[in-house]
């Protein structure tokens, strides 16, 4: 893909991630088409910052820990770019992969695309998945493959046309809002990996606060279904 006319970002939200984020920081910056990337320290108490700076990224530092729909918020009103992408700071090398959600919006075809991850093997019984899904669909008619992925792309504007939620439940938010404000969105199918849930103890609570974020972002727009509808079906 030719060098687009405009300026292309890339948001990074990360806390404690100084083993991945490098790789991470590195494998963006290799995507001819992308600009700046920023990466927001969310209160880590390791190496994240440094490590990021050494990668080649701008690096906004919270004092403490504000969750990732904070970070996420800091980091597009940080970035001057008109076309903001906003990854996970674990995707390492796969995050190249992140040039696939850039042509629908350059090209006018969608005003949101969101990374459609392979299929696995549903981590924690994939309860918060389908509790994302289910309540995307109920709320903008969307059927969404990866409800829960934090990989996506749109122009500025976009992004700050919607609330930022606080905390696990910020992925289902924005495309709800998205949607019920008329900006068409589209999952774009990518080969990305980032680390995966486990299935113990310390997942299980990972889990049920994520499931618990997701339903805090939903039940407030189920009671309120007023707004604009959504406009694309995907």
């Amino acid at each position: 893909m030719a060098k687009p006319d405009v300026r292309i970002g890339v948001v990074i939200p990360a806390w404690n991630e100084a083993e991945r984020i490098a790789s991470t920081v590195q494998a963006v910056r290799s995507i001819p088409s992308v600009d700046e990337v920023w990466v927001i320290d969310d209160g880590s108490t390791d190496s994240t910052a440094s490590q990021a700076r050494a990668a080649g990224a701008r690096v906004v530092s919270l004092e403490r820990n504000q969750g990732k729909g904070r970070a996420l918020e800091v980091g597009v009103h940080a970035c001057p770019a008109e076309v903001i992408m906003v990854l996970d700071a674990d995707l390492e090398a796969s995050a190249v992969e992140a040039a696939a959600l850039l042509p629908p919006v350059l090209n006018g075809e969608a005003d949101m695309t969101v990374a459609r991850f392979p299929r696995q093997r549903p981590a924690g019984f994939g309860l918060v998945r389908g509790l994302a899904r289910w309540g995307i669909r109920r709320l903008t008619g969307l059927t969404m493959e990866s409800p829960l992925s934090g990989q996506r792309a749109a122009r500025k504007e976009v992004f700050t046309a919607v609330r930022f939620a606080e905390g696990w439940g910020i992925e289902v938010a924005l495309t709800i809002d998205a949607a019920r404000r008329g900006y068409r969105i589209k999952e774009i199918p990518v080969n990305m990996t980032h680390r995966e849930t486990r299935r113990d103890w310390q997942g299980f609570v990972h889990r049920g606060r994520q499931f618990a974020a997701v339903a805090r972002e939903l039940i407030p727009r189920l009671l309120w279904r007023g707004g604009p509808e959504c406009s694309s079906r995907g």
